[in-house]
């Protein structure tokens, strides 16, 4: 029906008009486009973080105002030097950190609770093949029970005290995140008191001395004193780089808080899961078996139930874990962009060099055009003054 709805033939007697209007509606979802970038590029300008004073309390403020009148840029080793104390905190923090999830292996904990489990599931397992095998034991049920009992419990209390000392470990760690978190906070603080006292000693170096070297400059005409002007300009630019290099450094001890956060959150859950295992997975287990040694043949279908249901249960986990995963993954990849804005800042920068370049030949070939006209101009008159000079 559709098929025959599009084959049906139309008539205009405005054509123009008809390819107006659709260029007039891609003009407005164009203009519908750069306004809702406009507003969301406004949105993120509002949300963006000035390093101010307004971050400092009444005694910061104090300390990073007498800070900044003591700072000297044209002191090349001070400008050098100037937050590098933090830096390397910051630095020296990160280290840390590296080191500590480096050298730790919560693979081990893992292990140690699969090896548990493992043993808890082989627990009472039948030397035949087949989950049907268990129940064709007929005789000394009782007693092969017990024994597989013995068996499981001695290797359980290996796997037991690899866990308490891994516990003890974590314990150990989250306390270490606890002190790496509060040392970050204060490093962060200190290059927040760097940044912002060496951005007032600057704005106030380029309001008044700079400013004054200029008109002197200016004024004299002097090379002297135009160079004093620009070497005094080129040493605040360096400065401003200087304070450019402990702002992302600052940006880095910031990100390191959620970081240690994060390592200190993994260490408390896996904690968890240890307790958990000594203080309900074994005791219960233990209990089990008790009721399990007096049951005889009634454990037999409860030992069958318990395996499918944790099949069951195992087999749900997984496959919840393996969608989340593979959600996660799909949702991270599709919003990922095609391009990156660093590519696009680098081929911008590209264009416009090539562009000041390609001005710069033409002028350049402007100007030996013009020279080149004049000495033609000098050519011609010196042939025809010398042929004068022969018809004389």
């Amino acid at each position: 029906m559709s098929e025959n709805m599009d084959m049906v033939p139309s008539l205009t007697l405005t054509p123009d008009t008809d390819t107006a209007a659709a260029t007039d509606m891609e003009k407005v979802s164009q203009e519908a486009e750069a306004a809702a970038a406009a507003l969301k590029a406004k949105e993120r300008d509002e949300n963006a973080v000035t390093i101010d004073e307004s971050m400092l309390s009444e005694a910061e403020k104090k300390i990073v105002d007498d800070f900044a009148q003591k700072i000297d840029v044209t002191d090349s080793n001070m400008v050098m030097q100037y937050g590098a104390a933090a830096q390397k905190n910051i630095a020296a923090f990160s280290e840390s950190a590296l080191n500590n999830v480096r050298t730790k292996d919560l693979g081990q904990v893992g292990d140690a609770l699969s090896s548990l489990v493992s043993e808890l599931d082989d627990f009472g397992e039948p030397e035949k093949k087949g989950i049907f095998g268990f129940f064709q034991k007929k005789k000394d049920e009782l007693e092969a029970l017990k024994a597989s009992y013995a068996k499981a419990e001695a290797n359980v209390e290996k796997i037991v005290k690899v866990l308490e000392d891994h516990q003890v470990v974590l314990m150990k760690d989250i306390a270490m995140f606890d002190q790496m978190f509060d040392l970050n906070t204060k490093y962060y603080k200190e290059l927040t008191m760097y940044i912002i006292a060496g951005k007032k000693r600057l704005e106030y170096l380029r309001a008044n001395d700079v400013e004054q070297l200029r008109q002197k400059a200016t004024a004299s005409g002097t090379p002297e004193d135009a160079q004093a002007y620009n070497d005094l300009v080129n040493l605040c630019n360096r400065f401003e780089k200087k304070l450019h290099d402990l702002e992302l450094t600052r940006m880095i001890s910031i990100q390191m808080g959620p970081q240690t956060r994060l390592l200190q959150n993994n260490d408390a859950l896996m904690l968890e899961k240890i307790q958990s295992s000594l203080v309900n997975t074994i005791p219960l287990w233990k209990s089990q078996m008790v009721m399990a040694l007096g049951l005889e043949h009634g454990r037999q279908a409860t030992a069958a139930q318990t395996a499918v249901t944790n099949m069951t249960n195992e087999l749900l986990q997984k496959n919840a874990d393996m969608l989340k995963m593979g959600t996660i993954a799909t949702a991270k990849e599709a919003e990922r962009s095609v391009v990156s804005i660093e590519t696009l800042q680098h081929t911008n920068q590209q264009l416009i060099t090539t562009l000041d370049e390609v001005m710069n030949i033409q002028t350049e070939g402007a100007q030996k055009r013009k020279e080149a006209e004049a000495e033609l101009g000098r050519i011609e008159g010196e042939l025809k003054q010398k042929l004068l000079e022969l018809r004389k």
